[in-house]
């Protein structure tokens, strides 16, 4: 009896030294809803597939409060491993010296296979020096499409999904007529679909130097013509909300699944929540473009994020958080992924196998980021952007496009005064990121 209870001691003391000897990896995150859950469920998985690590999630908020949140954590010693950045937030990341461990040193260093070119072109490049060696790790690439109510649309006996920006107008006023007198058309995050997307579906810059990504000495161009002229287009179809603004970020994404807003632009990643609480039929189609110039559309660019190592961290950490970047990158898991949110598969492998499935056949929906991000080879305006202080800039955006829509400014005064208040930033950025 006692050689029971001596065994029975030593096998409690086996367990709790096995307990205490898992390196816990905590990982912040923007994500909520329907991603929310496949985060959570990311991490449950690869928690079941081994028992030396445990990555422990945690929801930090909007992408730039959980940008802030690292940042501030950093500071004060106490930063997560893992940082989930909007792609905005990439030269930020890029600047802060000593803050991070680029990704391609991480897998080196702990033996983990890492093939860059594994991954999207369109993806690699937003995340990747000029040498080609990637800082980040690619996790929720998506792109702006535009989500149609197809009940709406028959409602109003519009026979064709818009393809164009007249086109679009002319349905908005239609669906109007038809009932939906608070809102013909909107979108969600007004710059990023209105400056930024726009920029490069028509293949105009948004700032010199590629938008940022040959450096950090750019110059913003987001008050041409084009950017003038259609901004002064929604100022006069907000007045009979024929165009309804509908905020900075993406918490108005309700107007659309609640069947307010026939006509949505917003994130692919939308789509696990539509799927989720939609009570009507809808589809995604490619964002709207101006016919009449010349080499519209070009390609979109990427959203979403990607995951920052934080520097500082112990190499038994940074292991762990190597296996978690190559369990994420499985082929089945990044095409399961891919199906479930709306996000695009990140790595070539996942992508064709998809396609070969013949999946996109029945869920054309999920195609149609994909085909923007390649409907072109990009061109220096439409490869991404990399703009220091990009959470402000796109405050101070929004603030003048606020301005417009309002009555306050002209659309030239408003995107001549972004442009002005948006390149003093850029140069303060400048020079703190050199200083470093």
């Amino acid at each position: 009896m006692k050689k029971v209870i001596v065994l029975a001691a030593v096998g409690l003391g086996l367990a709790s030294t096995s307990s205490l000897a898992q390196t816990e990896l905590q990982w912040w995150h923007a994500m909520t809803g329907a991603n929310n859950d496949a985060v959570n469920r990311l991490a449950q998985e690869f928690n079941a597939s081994q028992s030396d690590y445990k990555v422990v999630p945690a929801f930090k908020g909007t992408y730039a409060e959980t940008l802030d949140a690292g940042i501030a954590a950093f500071r004060a010693g106490s930063a997560p491993h893992i940082l989930q950045v909007f792609e905005v937030g990439t030269a930020t990341m890029m600047a802060a010296s000593g803050a991070v461990k680029p990704v391609y040193q991480l897998m080196a260093e702990a033996g983990e296979k890492f093939d860059p070119n594994a991954y999207l072109p369109t993806i690699t490049g937003y995340y990747s020096t000029l040498k080609g060696e990637m800082l980040s790790f690619p996790f929720n690439s998506s792109s702006m499409v535009m989500w149609v109510n197809r009940d709406a649309l028959k409602k109003a006996n519009i026979a064709e999904i818009p393809e164009t920006w007249p086109e679009t107008f002319d349905a908005a006023k239609k669906l109007q007529a038809a009932g939906y007198q608070s809102c013909g058309f909107s979108t969600a995050w007004i710059t990023w679909a209105m400056l930024e997307q726009f920029s490069a579906w028509h293949n105009v810059p948004l700032a010199t130097r590629a938008n940022g990504l040959d450096g950090f000495d750019t110059e913003l161009k987001l008050n041409s013509p084009l950017h003038i002229r259609h901004l002064e287009t929604l100022v006069n179809l907000q007045k009979d909300k024929t165009f309804d603004y509908s905020g900075r970020d993406g918490k108005s994404t309700g107007r659309f699944t609640s069947g307010e807003c026939p006509i949505f632009l917003n994130s692919s990643a939308f789509y696990g929540d539509v799927r989720a609480n939609s009570k009507f039929e809808y589809t995604a189609a490619p964002m709207p473009y101006y016919p009449d110039v010349k080499d519209a559309p070009q390609n979109s660019i990427i959203g979403g994020a990607s995951l920052w190592v934080m520097g500082g961290k112990k190499p038994e950490e940074y292991k762990g958080v190597a296996k978690f970047f190559t369990f994420l990158s499985d082929t089945d898991r990044q095409v399961r992924l891919h199906q479930e949110t709306g996000y695009l598969p990140i790595t070539k492998a996942a992508y064709e196998t998809t396609k070969a499935s013949g999946f996109y056949e029945k869920n054309p929906i999920l195609e149609v980021p994909l085909k923007e991000l390649t409907n072109k080879e990009p061109s220096e305006n439409s490869r991404g952007l990399r703009l220091g202080n990009m959470v402000q800039l796109r405050d101070v955006w929004a603030e003048e496009i606020e301005a417009a829509l309002a009555g306050q400014k002209s659309a030239k005064v408003a995107l001549d005064a972004a442009v002005t208040r948006g390149n003093q930033m850029l140069r303060q950025f400048e020079r703190t990121a050199r200083t470093r």
